[in-house]
């Protein structure tokens, strides 16, 4: 049986979208700006339907820079039996009419089974059934999993998973999912390696904001986050929080190892919602320090402010080669934060920034606007509050948007019953624009975007910094592309 993970090219004056690890989509313009972050758990998907025996092929038209009618070509060529799509709100409407266009091509002699993934179709699975003639949908974010139980039920007749939706007959509008809702319940060490040249890495390892250094690669030790309660995310949807589940140090080390000594690569990039803490976090640091690792990679990661760590901890971080940190700040607001459900206080914010640079890491901070609740002043305390971060350097980057409420989190539900949803044209929810309607007109909201990436970037502490990784070749590349990427930011949210 063939099978092929694949992202088609769309014909979009928009750019390129940005689907797989985004918890918040975007386009991106080509160009210097371009960029495409690996998709993880679709590679251990493809790793691990490789390791079962299937024939998998990698077909990411977006990385490859194809043109639709060259990915078309190219899958034809494989003719799969299996074609799986990742899809998310602001693409659904576009993957709805490739599914359209590509079952127009089975003929007697070949026939094509389609499965759409993401968190658009976990929180709206019924939707795609009656928009295009999909054949799965996969619900929950164990692609791997997922996609393996499918292709044993086709393949073995084994019973499906729990979670996967399918048709009942050709009828669209007539269907029923197998089982229950999705459970996650496979231990992630159940994984064989991410079979990194089968999912063609090199694609990603370059041209990556988030790598000092390159060629970087990308790793998910957790599923997702601990916390996984915050209204906006998109991927508490995929991964509720009560459900967090992370492989063991051993397993993961042995991803660094790969990594490290038969790809040689520089800089890590672990995706997981937010990184594991406590007993886990010290036996990984302490190993990675035992094996020598941290002289050779550099390792990024996502984290809370309240994540319990403390300077001990942080310290220890910086040992093992930790050095970019990614935090979501989202707002200054201590209402926002608890609408929100962030579990976080305004006050907890500058003492783990303070804790994260004395340990030597470069933290980032992640900020949105134009919530509904939030007027003029509001939003000024939000610009005033990060601005004054940069002046402390407590802070060395920065990523400002606007927030977008997705199908299957509280927050759109909340919109949605007070009638505060501008649109439900999921064209639209692509960050360009305010979708809630807001206090604040949409040219303020986009004007504080700009704001904020301005203080951002023209302050003393961003400009003195900057020079000093202008004195070698790595750090020259990451400025030049930290620059692209902030100017396409400025223009982005014009």
């Amino acid at each position: 049986m063939k099978i092929v993970i694949g992202y088609p090219p769309l014909k979009s004056e928009k750019g390129i979208p940005q689907i797989s690890q985004n918890r918040q989509f975007q386009w991106t313009a080509g160009g210097p700006l371009s960029y495409f972050i690996y998709p993880v758990i679709p590679a251990y998907a493809a790793s691990l339907l490789k390791e079962r025996g299937y024939e998998v092929y990698w077909l990411d038209g977006l990385a490859e820079k194809m043109t639709y009618e060259q990915w078309e070509k190219k899958l034809l060529e494989i003719k799969p039996d299996i074609l799986a799509i990742e899809t998310k709100t602001p693409v659904i409407k576009y993957h709805w009419q490739i599914i359209k266009q590509l079952k127009k091509l089975v003929t007697d002699h070949w026939s094509l089974v389609t499965v759409l993934m993401g968190d658009h179709v976990t929180a709206l699975p019924e939707e795609s059934f009656s928009k295009c003639p999909v054949d799965y949908i996969l619900t929950g974010g164990d692609y791997d999993f997922g996609l393996l139980s499918i292709a044993n039920h086709l393949s073995k007749g084994e019973k499906l998973d729990s979670g996967i939706y399918y048709r009942t007959k050709n009828d669209d509008s007539k269907f029923m999912v197998h089982g229950s809702k999705f459970k996650l319940n496979h231990s992630l060490d159940e994984l064989p390696l991410i079979d990194r040249d089968l999912t063609k890495w090199h694609l990603y390892a370059y041209r990556n904001s988030n790598f000092y250094r390159a060629p970087g690669a990308y790793t998910m030790f957790g599923r997702d986050c601990w916390w996984g309660k915050c209204s906006f995310c998109s991927w508490t949807t995929l991964f509720p929080g009560e459900k967090f589940r992370v492989m063991s140090v051993k397993q993961a080390i042995a991803e660094v190892k790969n990594l490290v000594e038969n790809y040689h690569v520089k800089e890590i990039m672990d995706d997981s919602g937010t990184f594991p803490t406590g007993d886990w976090l010290r036996e990984f640091c302490e190993e990675i320090i035992k094996r020598g690792y941290q002289k050779k990679i550099n390792i990024n990661c996502n984290m809370r402010f309240n994540c319990g760590l403390s300077q001990k901890d942080y310290n220890l971080m910086g040992k093992a080669g930790f050095r970019f940190i990614l935090y979501g700040l989202e707002s200054a607001n201590q209402e926002t934060l608890d609408k929100l459900n962030k579990n976080l206080k305004v006050e907890q914010i500058e003492p783990a920034l303070s804790a994260a640079k004395k340990a030597g890491l470069k933290p980032h901070v992640t900020v949105m606007v134009g919530y509904p609740w939030e007027g003029e002043k509001e939003i000024q305390k939000t610009v005033s509050f990060v601005k004054n971060l940069f002046e402390k350097e407590l802070v060395d980057t920065m990523q400002a948007t606007v927030v977008i409420p997705y199908p299957g989190t509280p927050l759109f539900e909340e919109c949605k019953k007070k009638k505060l949803l501008k649109t439900l044209d999921w064209n639209r929810y692509d960050m360009r624009e305010p979708i809630m309607k807001a206090g604040v007109s949409d040219e303020k909201l986009m004007c504080a975007v700009r704001e904020l990436y301005s203080s951002s970037v023209w302050n003393k502490t961003f400009v003195f910094n900057t020079l000093k990784k202008l004195g070698n070749y790595d750090g020259f590349k990451y400025v030049s592309f930290q620059g692209f990427k902030y100017l396409g930011k400025l223009l982005e949210f014009k």
